[in-house]
């Protein structure tokens, strides 16, 4: 059988230790899928929640991680198009994307051209859960005020850019100087450095008796009732991620501590409040409402063709390098995407 190349993660633990590049049989393609040769794939924060084991969706050990790559689509399952081969594209990737040779779904690729790599790998995870939450779970409105955490990151950027795109007024969060000054050039009206000032303190001053409509929180713990403070009638807090969990050493422990700064909420307090929380997990949206990502990929990569959102790429390595593409992501100093090529 023909063999490919793959990063394994073969261990938990640190980025320098944990992977291991190795060969592997080439997957067999089923009538719906695709092979694409990869030339690059994308990194994102929960590949480094999977190598430090709080991620539960991700396999047993040892696994290949990966949700996107970009390359050329080699083989074609029995019922897919035959002009497919030879498209470039970027495709999400159910896992296994950190491999020269990925397999994926019928719904889950879309041609990118000439596009740069780190342009397109920006689209499939990054700009699609942005534009997801902005464009599909919620409706935003000229003159909407706007918080984004971690808006110095791939889906942060994207979420700048998706906002100012309808008007709305964008709080932004980052953690160092050069982080605020990015997020203004990304259109961000108001910055603000969390290791500095209390976020939830400084809009309250800013915003004086008037509230958020929308957060777009993927850190949760004690920012979500911050959150949840911050938000007015009609507000929204949207979740996507639990970073402050990240780097916690002491296990179910961490773990249950993380849930308690959360809080609970009653239902009810919900409705008499006028307030909503959604959740957003985009492998369950791929798992079980495939042709939201695809619609969203497309509407993304046009967008990203004519110029109206514009990815950013912070960093670029070689393969040999994962450990170190890692660690610079798990780091906070990264802006936008982080590229791995092969």
């Amino acid at each position: 059988m023909e063999q490919i190349r793959a990063a394994y993660l073969v261990k938990q633990g640190k980025a320098s230790e944990a992977f291991q590049i190795k060969d592997t049989d080439k997957p067999i393609l089923n009538e719906r899928e695709v092979g694409i040769r990869v030339e690059a794939f994308g990194l994102n924060y929960a590949d480094v929640m999977a190598r430090n084991g709080l991620y539960r969706e991700s396999p047993p050990l040892p696994c290949v991680l990966g949700y996107e790559v970009v390359g050329k689509i080699e083989n074609i399952g029995a019922e897919m198009d035959q002009n497919l081969i030879g498209k470039r594209v970027v495709a999400f990737t159910r896992f296994g994307g950190y491999a020269n040779y990925a397999v994926t779904a019928d719904f889950g690729f879309t041609e990118v051209g000439d596009m740069k790599a780190g342009a397109a790998l920006s689209i499939a995870t990054q700009y699609v859960t942005a534009y997801y939450m902005a464009e599909e779970a919620i409706r935003l409105f000229k003159g909407d005020r706007v918080l984004v955490h971690a808006g110095a990151g791939g889906v942060g950027t994207a979420l700048i850019q998706l906002c100012k795109r309808k008007g709305c007024e964008v709080f932004a969060t980052a953690g160092s100087t050069e982080k605020l000054e990015y997020m203004r050039e990304q259109g961000a009206d108001h910055v603000i450095n969390y290791r500095e000032e209390d976020y939830e303190d400084k809009i309250k001053s800013i915003l004086g008796k008037e509230r958020l409509d929308v957060t777009f929180n993927p850190i949760a713990g004690t920012t979500f009732k911050k959150d949840f403070r911050l938000i007015g009638s009609a507000g929204r807090v949207l979740l996507f991620g639990g970073s402050e969990r990240s780097g916690k050493n002491w296990g179910i422990f961490s773990t249950l501590n993380f849930v308690r700064k959360m809080g609970i909420i009653i239902p009810i307090t919900t409705m008499m409040r006028s307030k909503a929380i959604i959740g957003v997990n985009m492998l369950k949206i791929g798992d079980n409402k495939p042709m939201i990502l695809k619609r969203c990929m497309q509407n993304v990569a046009e967008l990203i063709r004519t110029g109206e959102l514009k990815p950013h790429v912070g960093g670029e390595y070689k393969v040999d390098q994962l450990g170190a593409a890692h660690d610079f992501l798990e780091s906070r100093k990264s802006i936008g995407k982080v590229v791995v090529k092969w």
